[in-house]
């Protein structure tokens, strides 16, 4: 159970972020800003939703991509965050899991996902 007031915090702050739906095996595209001393950018983290968890405000997903030399990289996101600028769908994949975390044993062809049609 929990208290009404902080659910209503909760409720009133995901009302206020517009987010696509998106699952695992989608890839996406994350538009994070990044503050460095008084500046603050947009960066893009494009790859592949292996995982969302979570409810809420709470509530989770994880981008895996892979970076140079072939060395995968993955983030955790939280889907209200601030710092995420924007959160866009490239392309929907065809998956039978909800968790993809076979693909960190995967490379080149074999960690391929079809795209839903």
């Amino acid at each position: 159970m929990r208290n009404k007031y902080i659910e209503a915090f909760e409720k009133a702050q995901m009302e206020s972020k517009v987010i696509p739906s998106f699952s695992a095996g989608d890839q996406v595209r994350v538009a994070v800003e990044i503050k460095e001393g008084d500046k603050s950018r947009v960066q893009n983290f494009e790859g592949v939703c292996i995982a969302i968890r979570g409810t809420g405000t709470g509530r989770t997903f994880v981008v895996r991509k892979m970076g140079a030399d072939n060395i995968g990289v993955e983030r955790i996101f939280p889907i209200y965050s601030d710092s995420i600028k924007s959160i866009d769908v490239v392309r929907r994949g065809k998956v039978r899991r909800a968790k993809l975390y076979y693909l960190r044993d995967r490379k080149g062809k074999a960690a391929r996902i079809q795209e839903k049609r």
